[in-house]
């Protein structure tokens, strides 16, 4: 029987694809962090509660989990880039008719479904995609990739302040997109890769294209359930849950929290480009350290959980706009870093062969946290008529995150010590056998 194999090429063509991915993020989870700065406007012009309007967010980015598998698995057969393409015109489409302002349901529907669903049908290809082309530089090509989400939000957050003042916020969605329409040129230079063909013999057919074997080989659906038996994965995966409060909260609500003080709209909106500077720093730190394996991924995951979660407990302290920059900048950086590893580090966990399932998984089971943390933050701040209140439950969230990465990273070289353990002894059993043997024979 065949054995086929996608050798990640590392390098040539690979760097097609990390530029790319790099728009591609920017222009779906970079604009994503960004919907906090329409936050009050749309607020005000519904005359709504913030739990109520909560729901939008929430249901973009719990859409943006859930969609992951599906778009994993219509990768399969339309290939990854099509997939992108698919995702263009739906998040494009959500912007065009939340920019009309129909109604709150309406918003849900098209900021919150179609924004949501369209942003997962690019963002799992793309990683999917870098994933494939690079393996020694995978973690350096992920930092590069991913931090076009922090660049763009940098570029985007007083750009998009600058449309709601020129354009009302109706029109700043309707040109937004508009540029997201671009995602279709990004999906168009996703090349995907051949499989080859390893160590055939003579006795053996090479499928041609189109061929019954070659089909089935490629249309070999990623999404492996049995990983659900996983007990390191499912714990990786609480982890993830626990941690959406610290990645999605503070980047919606840090502008109406700075608000909430009296901090000009611009200084405001500033924020969020410190954020993103200080942001894209770390992925690019941190992915470049994890090239080096001078630490594990999970073991770096794990403290910078725990000193983001200190550093969300103290940014509500910050009652000045120049404590706030700074609780902000190392927000960023932190977040940055979490972000770098916490993707590849389910490859530790599962391997190359099990990734696309373990990721798609990985994001369905996250979802269920999107649709608690966002509204019970909402809640919160009508509750408490005080934005404070939203940073101590992400500090929190996060901080109990980071116990579960700790447990998954000693289950991990467990495993792997017991693999090192057997295969040891398989091979002291063929080495110490066959000499004897030989000696006896001889002997004899």
């Amino acid at each position: 029987m065949e054995e086929y194999s996608m050798d990640p090429p590392d390098g040539g063509y690979g760097w097609v694809v990390v530029i790319s991915a790099f728009f591609s993020m920017g222009l779906t989870t970079g604009i994503l962090r960004n919907l906090g700065l329409f936050f009050l406007d749309i607020q005000n012009y519904y005359g709504v509660l913030t739990g109520t309007l909560s729901w939008v967010t929430s249901t973009s980015i719990a859409m943006f989990h859930l969609g992951a598998p599906l778009a994993g698995a219509l990768s399969v057969y339309f290939t990854q880039r099509g997939v992108i393409m698919i995702g263009a015109v739906l998040a494009a489409s959500g912007m065009i008719i939340a920019s009309l302002s129909l109604s709150l349901p309406w918003m849900y529907l098209s900021l919150g479904v179609l924004q949501g669903l369209g942003c997962a049908f690019c963002w799992m290809p793309v990683n999917s995609m870098v994933s494939r082309y690079f393996k020694r530089w995978r973690p350096v090509a992920f930092s590069i990739s991913s931090s076009g989400e922090c660049v763009c939000s940098m570029a985007f957050g007083p750009f998009f302040q600058w449309l709601i003042e020129a354009y009302s916020w109706q029109g700043a969605l309707l040109i937004i997109g508009g540029l997201q329409l671009n995602l279709c040129v990004c999906g168009a230079l996703m090349r995907p890769l051949k499989p080859n063909l390893c160590f055939p013999t003579p006795s053996q057919e090479t499928p041609t294209e189109g061929s019954k074997e070659l089909n089935q080989m490629s249309k070999k659906i990623p999404y492996q359930w049995s990983l659900i038996r996983r007990p390191e994965l499912l714990l990786y995966i609480t982890f993830a849950t626990l941690a959406t409060a610290g990645f999605f909260i503070p980047p919606l609500f840090l502008v109406p929290h700075v608000h909430h003080i009296n901090v000009e709209q611009y200084r405001a909106a500033l924020l969020l480009s410190v954020m993103s500077v200080s942001d894209l720093l770390g992925r690019l730190v941190c992915g470049w350290l994890a090239s080096l394996r001078l630490l594990r991924n999970l073991q770096v995951l794990a403290m910078t959980a725990t000193m983001l979660g200190v550093v969300l407990l103290l940014l509500p302290l910050g009652q000045n706009y120049w404590a706030i920059v700074v609780f902000t900048a190392l927000y960023g950086f932190l977040f940055g870093s979490m972000v770098s590893v916490h993707i590849i580090s389910i490859m530790d966990i599962v391997g190359l062969k099990g990734f696309d399932g373990a990721l798609g998984l990985f994001m369905f089971m996250r979802s269920s946290g999107v649709l608690i943390t966002l509204p019970t933050a909402g809640w919160l701040v009508d509750w408490a008529d005080d934005f404070s209140a939203v940073f101590y439950l992400a500090g929190i969230c996060i901080i109990l995150s980071a116990i579960f990465v700790v447990v998954v990273d000693r289950m991990v070289e467990k495993i792997k010590r017991k693999k090192s353990m057997t295969a040891s002894g398989r091979f002291l059993d063929s080495s110490e056998t066959c000499p004897i043997n030989v000696m006896d024979h001889s002997e004899a």
